[in-house]
């Protein structure tokens, strides 16, 4: 799973905050059925007792302690769950207390991880990501090909194709996207398709407007004094599984320096972390507006895709106010 040292280490720490109030919380019960129902600490104690004498058998040679004592606590166990329920207690009332009854609070199965420790990384990934509440909406599920025709529905489907082998060989094949085309054809789309996917995987992802990467990154970026606290609070941005730079272009009107886009783009690469780039620009136009090494750059490295056709979201928001 893809966390860093800090977020592993608050799920522990969740994991011995569990299991130190479900101990209080046995205890709490313990003491409550010792005062309340006569005979049941007694009956505690002769187990303890009995486990004594027969361990002593054991060790005098007799064949059949582990047998006798088997069946003598059985049969106080019995008696301990007859008084508890005569009492108008669950016959299990005083069991070890669980959140998850398969792991038993420790997040793992036999060395690997429990399915419950998998759904926290999850929930995480999908926080980090910054889109938990859009992929609900955008993903696979609603994936139409209705509104495209001829040429465009050809490019859609083996884009749709790429994406899911994409998603496919994540974990083997180090690869990167870029999406061009004019507005509303689909790219954030199944963007946001492959990220729930990967995410779902347990990878980490991050989803990032243009204008909201390129403000992250120049953040005190000059400031001598705040380098390490740059350095640390954009460490996801260069290390994360997966990046996604959506509406790349739209930040321009902000006087960015395209410098910082090379410098996290190469670092990925050298890292070998996957990016998917999309842009209404024309390839012309982003050769235009960017440096000749940025271009250069995203021929050479990325597979890219091309979108074209009606704009979907405004063909269903004229659909929507016919309702």
């Amino acid at each position: 799973m893809a966390l860093n040292n800090t977020q592993y280490d608050a799920i522990i720490r969740e994991y011995e905050d569990k299991q130190t109030r479900n101990r209080h919380l046995l205890e709490e019960r313990t003491a409550e059925v010792y005062a309340k129902v006569d005979g049941y600490r007694t009956l505690c104690e002769s187990i303890s007792t009995i486990s004594v004498m027969q361990g002593k058998k054991l060790l005098d040679g007799d064949a059949h302690a582990l047998t006798d004592l088997h069946s003598e606590i059985q049969n106080l166990i019995s008696m301990k769950n007859q008084l508890l329920v005569s009492a108008g207690y669950p016959a299990d009332y005083l069991e070890p207390v669980y959140d998850c009854p398969n792991c038993k609070d420790t997040g793992y199965i036999k060395g690997a991880k429990c399915h419950c420790f998998k759904q926290k990384v999850i929930d995480i990934l999908y926080e980090q990501s910054g889109i938990q509440e859009l992929l609900k909406r955008e993903n696979f599920s609603v994936l139409s090909y209705q509104y495209y025709e001829g040429e465009d529905l050809e490019r859609f489907q083996n884009t749709v194709n790429a994406c899911r082998n994409f998603i496919k060989t994540f974990d083997s094949d180090y690869h990167n996207l870029f999406f061009y085309g004019t507005v509303g054809t689909g790219k954030s789309f199944l963007s946001e398709c492959i990220a729930k996917e990967l995410i779902e995987k347990g990878c980490s992802v991050i989803y990032s407007s243009s204008v909201k990467l390129f403000e992250t990154l120049s953040v005190n970026i000059y400031d001598y004094k705040s380098k390490s606290v740059y350095s640390d609070s954009n460490a996801d941005l260069y290390g994360c599984d997966l990046l996604i730079i959506d509406d790349l272009g739209t930040e321009y009107s902000r006087n960015v320096n395209p410098a910082i886009l090379f410098s996290l783009l190469n670092e990925r690469h050298i890292n070998r972390k996957s990016t998917i780039i999309s842009t209404n620009l024309s390839l012309e136009d982003f050769r235009n507006l960017y440096s000749d090494r940025i271009f250069s750059r995203i021929s050479n490295q990325y597979s890219i895709y091309k979108f074209t056709g009606p704009d979907i979201r405004m063909i269903k928001k004229r659909l929507q106010n016919r309702k």
